[in-house]
This record gives structure tokens, sequence and C-alpha cells, in this order.
């Protein structure tokens, strides 16, 4: 069904559709997704493609194994969501590694929450200067699960994938920019929650009316506080928290379609997260309703200035905050390689290591210098850059090549199995980790973040001399890096994970490579395939 057209202030040019923060931005971003899924706009340029389906593999990959290890939400969200079988000749949506046709809100819960398991997807960090929009909201690639899903359910084939997949990012990469969730303590996946909810309507044929009730009903009723990863050890719900709230937005677009009627234009409710945290008037009127929201908010349908092409890869599992501090690690190992002659570490003396926040307030409180869990270990800075460096000794020489240290990280890749029980228990890596001081960098750090992630580390050897990185700005996965081998590093993460999952690793990366040139029935079947379940205790 067509959109309805958009309203006259809303602003339009060749590469943007701008939604002003005293217009209902709600519809405009209901209006945005129906014209950019039907075509009415939008032609993002081939490398835009790419990297979504760049971001998407990784994401499955990650999924898989995560599946096949064993972690305990996603086995307990796929076992949940196979429950949940549709009737014969009704659609349906699948989980990862099997055909069954399932309620779609339940396939997606449990392909986000095995995605988001080993937080090892893309990242972004809500910072875009060109416009001014700056808040500094993290957000990942969690939430292409909906998208397949919704086209598992319309029938939809591969590019309507790929189109729906750079959709979701660009409004949820768009709103991380202008709105800090952090902030006021409610968990970065709202953004993604509404994305959610506005992308698999425009696919599965709902009304603008409808999206924009939908996005209403994500809003007003399911708003996760950051409660969900505090505490000394995490739990479940931490990786799990995409997973549920892209699960409810697909529930409330599902009874918006069949009626349900949500709250509207609810940027500008007085009484909603955005203007109830960010006041747009003072006072008693501050609780006017016709106030505008705190933002302007631009949404890319043309070209390449999307929001997906500032998003950020992981180069293995861990904390996103962290890849500054690996690189550097990287970087002085390679260029001092008698740091390794000891291969009980005993020719480093001391690490220090400097960053902004919130890189030392997230990763390098206290209490994860003893991590118990492997939620709380791929958050410790200490844990990671020790785990790294306690590899590199057991390699005892790192590979050669590329600018970025290409061969290294690729061969000292942290995969599952060093967050598993044995590996958080090392002996060589607790030995290494009371080595390490992690302090605030102050001013200077936090000024180039998220510019950048500002980290420098200094290791001092055993006879006293000291080796210093630098600040590290943009380390190898960070969009604004142009030295490594990143495809040739993905590849090699890809098949990494993969033989974890899968028997054969090539046939099932090619059901997602050039996943835009994919029939409506490859779609169906994307994850008819088996995955090899071998847990392990993590």
């Amino acid at each position: 069904m067509p959109s309805t057209a958009a309203a006259p202030s809303v602003i339009r040019d060749q590469t943007h559709v701008t939604l002003p923060a005293d217009t209902n931005q709600a519809r405009g971003i209901a209006d945005f997704a129906l014209d950019f899924m039907q075509g009415t706009i939008g032609e993002p340029d081939a490398a835009v493609l790419k990297r979504i389906e760049l971001f998407h593999t990784d994401a499955v990959l990650c999924g898989l194994s995560a599946l096949a290890l064993g972690t305990n939400a996603p086995t307990i969200l796929r076992q949940e969501a196979l429950e949940y079988a549709t009737a014969k000749g009704r659609p349906g949506a699948t989980v990862f590694g099997d055909p069954t046709k399932v309620a779609p809100e339940k396939a997606v819960v449990a392909n986000s929450s095995a995605v988001r398991e080993w937080d090892s997807n893309g990242t972004n960090f809500g910072y875009n200067p060109r416009l001014g929009n700056t808040a500094g909201e993290f957000g990942h690639n969690d939430f292409y699960p909906v998208v397949i899903a919704a086209c598992q359910m319309a029938g939809k084939d591969g590019a309507t994938a790929l189109r729906g997949m750079l959709l979701l990012d660009e409004i949820r990469g768009r709103l991380a920019e202008v709105f800090s969730l952090k902030t006021y303590k409610i968990d970065h996946v709202v953004h993604g929650a509404i994305a959610s909810a506005a992308a698999f309507g425009a696919i599965v044929g709902a009304t603008a009316e409808q999206i924009e009730s939908a996005i209403g009903m994500v809003v007003a009723h399911y708003i996760p506080w950051r409660a969900i990863r505090a505490g000394k050890q995490l739990s479940d719900s931490k990786g799990a928290s995409a997973a549920i709230s892209s699960e409810v937005a697909v529930l409330s677009m599902q009874r918006a379609m069949r009626g349900f009627i949500g709250p509207k234009d609810i940027f500008r409710n007085p009484e909603a997260i955005f203007r109830f945290f960010e006041p747009t008037t003072e006072g008693k009127d501050r609780w006017t309703e016709l106030a505008p929201s705190p933002f302007d908010l631009v949404l890319t349908h043309s070209g390449d200035d999307f929001a997906v092409m500032g998003m950020h890869f992981k180069l293995g599992l861990y904390e996103h905050q962290s890849a500054g501090a690996l690189q550097a690690t990287l970087n002085l190992l390679s260029e001092h390689p008698e740091l390794l002659s000891d291969p009980d570490g005993g020719a480093i003396k001391t690490i220090d290591i400097l960053a902004y926040e919130p890189a030392f307030g997230i990763i390098g409180n206290p209490a994860k210098m003893d991590p118990q869990t492997r939620q709380s270990a791929d958050h410790s800075m200490a844990y990671i850059v020790s785990t790294l460096i306690r590899k590199a000794l057991e390699t005892k020489k790192l590979p050669a090549g590329g600018a970025d240290c290409d061969e290294a990280w690729k061969a000292l890749m942290l995969d599952p199995h060093d967050y598993a029980k044995d590996a958080i228990f090392n002996q060589k890596t607790r030995a290494i980790m009371q080595k390490i001081r992690f302090e605030h960098g102050g001013a200077e750090y936090d000024r180039n973040y998220p510019d950048g992630i500002p980290t420098s580390l200094r290791i001092t050897d055993s006879s006293g001399k000291t080796h210093d990185s630098g600040m590290v700005m943009y380390p190898a996965g960070h969009a604004r890096n142009t030295k490594a081998d990143l495809e040739g590093i993905l590849s090699h993460k890809f098949r990494l994970l993969g033989g974890l999952a899968v028997g054969d690793v090539g046939s099932t990366l090619k059901r997602f490579e050039n996943i835009g040139k994919k029939s409506a029935a490859d779609i169906a079947a994307l994850h008819d395939f088996k995955i090899e379940f071998n847990p392990i205790e993590i």
C-alpha cells in the first residue's frame, strides 16, 4: 500500500530526508520506511550495500557459534521459539539451523539473542560531526533477524532484505546520533526497537498509521533500563536485551496491523522518554503537547552517507571500548618481539593503559579486575588485554604483514574458547592482569571520543625500559581505519566462528554472500542447514 504524502514541513533533497523537531517524527519515520522499501526514494551506493552484507554475515556467524557452543540465553530462546510453530500453510519465520516456521517475534528473539551473545558483532558510537549530532549513544547490529523474519513472512527476496537491513540501521544509527539514552540510564536497544518496528512494518505491508502506532507502543510500554548491565557479574539479560526489545517491536507491529491503536506522535509526547528527559519547554509549559522533540532527525536515502558507513567491526570477541588497547598491544608486541622472550611473561614488568570515559567506567571498574563469568570477562579491559598477551606468549613470535598487524589480528583473534571457564581462571592470564594499571586519560582522551577510540598503552620491560604506543585513534575494524585489510581479517573471523558451528563453513558462507541476489525461495530457506552442537562450559 503506498504511503501517504509527507507533511510539507518535512525536508527532502536528493540524498536525505529531514524530519524537523516540530513535526510528527514517528509518522515521518513511518513514511520514510514505506517510501524507502517501496523504492519511491533511495539509491544507495554499491559500497553501502556491501557494508550491510558484511555486517549481516558477521552477525550470523556470531550467532551460529554461540548456539553451537551451548550458550544459555540463545539456547533457551531457540527452544522456546520452536514451541511456537505456525499452523501448516500459515506464514512464519525460521530460527538458525532449523526449517520449522515459527511465530516471527519468536524467531526474532531467538536469532537476535544468538547474534548478540558474544558481543562480537558490529557497533556504532552515535557520532556525526558533519551535522553536529554527537550524542554518542552506543548501538549494535543486532536487529537483522527482524528483517529476515519480515521477508520470510511476506515472501520477499534478498534485495528487499538487504534494503530492509540498511533501513533499520539508518533509523537506529541516526537516533543514536541525536539522543543519548545511556545518559538517562536507559538501554541503547530502544533505538533499535523503534527501527525494528518501522522496518518490519514496511516490509510486511503495514500502513504509515500502523507503523506510527507500533513505534508509540514500543516507546510507551517497553523501555529497558541499564539495570540489565549493572552489577559485579552480568546476567543473561545483558546479552538478550536487543533480542527482547526486537521481539516486542515485532509483536507491537503485528498488534497495530490487527487494529490496536498505540500512542501517536511519541517523540513530542511530554511524558515519553525524549521530552521527559530533555524538556523543550520550561516550567508548567514543559508538559504541553505542542512543543517540539529535542532534535531534528536526518535520514539518508541515497548515495554513500548512510549511518552504517560509520559503524565498526569487532575483529574477535571483546568489548568495543577495548579495541584501541588491543591495537596498541599488537603494535608494541610486533615492534618489540623481545617482550615475548619469556614464555611466562617475565620480560614484561608493567602495563599502563590510558583511555577515555566511558571506556574507563565500563571496562575498568574494580570489579572487572576479577571477572568470574564470561559476560564480565568480555567487559574487563585487564582480562581482554592480558588474554591477548597470553596468546602472543604462546605463539612466541607474531606473524608479519599488514600496516595494522593484519596477520597478528588473525593469529591472536580472541574467540569463544578464550572466555571459557578454564581460560577465565588461567594462571598466566591472571598474573598478567596484576601487571596492568588502567587509568582515565583525562580531557585529551575524552575530547577525541567518539571520533575515535583514543587509547594509549605503555609496556615497561624487565630492564626498566618503557615502550609507548602513543595514542591509538582508529584501530583495525574502526570505520575510519584505512590501513587494515578489513575483509581479509573478517574472512578469517567468519571461518573461525563458522568452524565452531557447521561442518562445511564454505557452503554455509555462500548462503549469506551476495544476499541481495537471493530469490524469495532462498530467503525462505536461509536458515535451513545443520548446526553441529558441541556445548562447552562457558
